[in-house]
C-alpha cells in the first residue's frame, strides 16, 4: 500500500471508528412508536426470590390476556352504591385568570386553576367524572399521595388511556387516608401540570379536626407568577384572636418550597400522615418537597394577625378581617429537620429483615435517548428505557436505598404507596416516623426507605421535577402477576 493511499485511509478509518459506535448507540436508543412499560429495561428482584411466570424473564414482558395475569383494569374499587362525594371536573384549554386579573395561556378545571378543592371525610366513597372538553393532547388525573387501586391511578399509558377531547373517564375510590393530598394530570404532565391542571384533595377524620380554622394553600407557579390558591402576593384568612389554625401547604411546583412564620408553628402532618407528638418550633423554615404537603398549626395572636411566608413573594395573613398586614418575618437560616422532629413510635412492620432491597442510584451522563443526543439522567447507571423494573410480590417488606449522585435535587415520588424514612446519609431517623410519598433527595444525599408491598399494580416511581421525568428519570414498581393492556404512545398516551 502506498503512503498516499495510507494517508487517505487512516483518517477514514479513524472517522469510522467514531461514527459507527455513535450510529449504533443512536439506533439502539430509538423507542418504538408504541410500547408497554412491561417491556422496559430489566427485572430487578431486589435480592428476593425470582418471580415465577412464563419465559426466562418471569412476568416481565407478560401482557394483557396471558394466562394467570391480573390486568390493572381489574384493580378497581369494589365498594358499590352511591358515592358520598361526587363531582364532575371539566378540563379546558384556554386562559387561566389569576385573582389579580392577569391572564395566562393554560388549562382549567371547571373554569379555574387550581381546580376545585375536593373535600371528603375518612371512609367516603369518592367519584370524580373527568370530562375533556378541549385539551388537545388528552388528559388524565392522578391522585397524588392517595393510595388508590391501581386502575384509578390516572397514568396515561400505564393504568388508562388518556381521555381525548369529547371523552370521559370516571374515578372511584374510598378516601381511607386522612390528610392533605392533591390531584393533577399525568398526561404530558410536565406541560399540563405547569399550565394549570391540578387541584387539592382534603380528607378529614370522622371526628373532625382539632383546630378552629382549616385552610388549604396550594402553591403553584404559572410562568413567572408565583401564587397561592391562584393569588399573587397575600392570601387573607379570617380568624379570631386565640383561634388555632391548620394551614395545609401543597407544593405543586417542580422544586421544593420553604415556609416560615412570625409566630410559633407546629408541624402536625407531612404527606398526609400525622406527626407523633409534634412540638412548637420558632425561627425554622419548613421545607415542602415538590409534590409534597405539610400541615402547620398556629395560634392567631391577640394583638393582630399572623403571617406565614411561603417562599418569597407569596404569603398568608391570618387574623381578623380588619387586622393590619404584618411585616415580612425574617427568613430563618436553618430548616427544621423532620427526621429528628416529634417522638419515635413503633413501625407496623420489621424493616430490619426485608424481603427485597432495591438500589435507586441517580446519575447523569452523555448518550442518546430515543435518538436524541444529550446529557441524560440515569438510574443505576442505565439510560431510559434500559432502567430497572422493581419487582415484588404482595406482602413483601421492601427497603429501597436512594442516592443522588448528581448536582441537582430530585423530589422522588412512588405511586400507590407511602414509605417510611429509615435513615439519611447512614444516620438513623430519631423522630416521629416520617411517612412520605414525595422525598426531596438533595445532591449527594443517601436515603434508606421502607414500605410494605400492599397495593398490587404497576406503579410509577419517578422524579417529580416533571421535566426530569421527561429526561429519563422514571422507573416502575411491578407486582408479580399484574400486567397492563395500555401502551405509551398508543392513543396519544404520553404520561410525562
Amino acid at each position: 500500500m502506498t503512503r498516499a493511499r495510507l494517508r487517505v485511509l487512516l483518517p477514514v478509518a479513524a472517522a469510522l471508528a467514531v461514527v459507527v459506535p455513535l450510529a449504533w448507540l443512536w439506533q439502539a436508543s430509538l423507542l418504538p412508536g408504541t410500547y408497554s412499560v412491561m417491556d422496559m429495561g430489566y427485572v430487578d428482584t431486589g435480592g428476593g426470590p425470582a418471580v415465577a411466570g412464563p419465559g426466562s424473564a418471569g412476568l416481565h414482558g407478560m401482557h394483557h390476556g396471558a394466562d394467570g395475569a391480573t390486568s390493572v383494569t381489574d384493580l378497581v374499587e369494589h365498594r358499590t352504591g352511591e358515592p358520598d362525594v361526587a363531582l364532575t371536573l371539566t378540563a379546558r384549554s384556554g386562559t387561566v385568570e389569576l385573582a389579580s386579573g392577569r391572564e395566562l395561556d393554560g388549562f382549567t378545571l371547571n373554569g379555574t386553576s387550581p381546580g376545585p378543592t375536593i373535600e371528603a371525610t375518612q371512609g367516603d366513597l369518592v367519584e370524580v367524572r373527568l370530562v375533556n372538553e378541549s385539551v388537545p393532547d388528552g388528559v388524565s388525573l392522578h391522585w397524588h399521595g392517595v393510595d388508590v387501586p391501581n386502575a384509578m391511578d390516572g397514568v396515561a399509558g400505564v393504568t388508562q388511556d388518556a381521555v381525548p377531547v369529547g371523552g370521559t373517564f370516571t374515578y372511584r375510590f374510598v378516601a381511607s387516608q386522612v390528610g392533605t393530598y392533591w390531584y393533577h394530570s399525568h398526561q404530558v404532565s410536565h406541560v399540563q401540570v405547569r399550565k394549570g391542571l391540578l387541584g387539592a384533595l382534603v380528607v378529614r377524620p370522622r371526628s373532625g379536626i382539632a383546630q378552629d380554622v382549616d385552610v388549604t394553600a396550594v402553591a403553584h407557579t404559572y410562568g413567572s407568577a408565583r401564587t397561592l390558591n391562584g393569588r399573587e402576593g397575600a392570601v387573607r384568612v379570617e380568624a379570631e384572636p386565640g383561634d388555632t389554625v391548620r394551614v395545609r401547604l401543597v407544593d405543586t411546583d417542580n422544586a421544593a418550597l420553604d415556609a416560615w412564620a412570625d409566630v410559633p408553628v407546629t408541624v402536625v402532618a407531612l404527606d398526609g400522615y400525622e406527626v407523633n407528638e409534634p412540638t412548637e418550633v420558632e425561627a425554622r423554615m419548613v421545607q415542602v418537597t415538590a409534590g409534597g404537603r405539610a400541615d402547620l398549626e398556629l395560634t392567631v395572636p391577640e394583638d393582630g394577625a399572623a403571617r406565614v411566608q411561603v417562599s418569597k413573594g407569596t404569603y398568608l395573613v391570618i387574623g381578623p378581617a380588619d387586622a393590619a398586614e404584618p411585616a415580612p418575618p425574617d427568613q430563618p437560616r436553618t430548616r427544621l429537620d423532620v427526621l429528628s422532629y416529634g417522638s419515635p413510635t413503633a413501625l407496623p412492620f420489621d424493616a430490619s429483615h426485608p424481603d427485597r432491597t432495591f438500589r435507586y442510584d441517580i446519575g447523569r451522563r452523555p448518550g442518546f435517548v430515543d435518538g436524541r443526543p444529550g446529557v441524560w439522567w440515569t438510574i443505576n447507571g442505565h439510560l431510559f428505557p434500559d432502567v430497572p423494573m422493581f419487582t415484588v410480590e404482595e406482602g413483601d417488606v421492601v427497603v429501597m436505598d436512594l442516592h443522588n449522585g448528581t448536582g441537582a435535587s430530585h423530589p422522588m415520588h412512588l405511586h400507590g404507596h407511602h414509605a417510611v424514612v429509615l435513615s439519611r446519609d447512614g444516620r438513623a431517623a430519631t423522630g416521629s416516623p416520617f411517612w412520605m410519598d414525595s422525598l426531596e433527595v438533595a445532591p449527594g444525599e443517601r436515603y434508606r426507605i421502607a414500605f410494605v408491598a400492599d397495593n398490587p399494580g404497576v406503579w410509577m416511581d419517578h422524579c417529580h421535577n416533571l421535566p426530569h421525568a421527561t429526561q429519563g428519570l422514571v422507573a416502575h414498581l411491578m407486582y408479580a402477576g399484574v400486567t397492563t393492556p395500555f401502551r405509551v404512545g398508543h392513543e396519544d398516551n404520553h404520561p410525562e
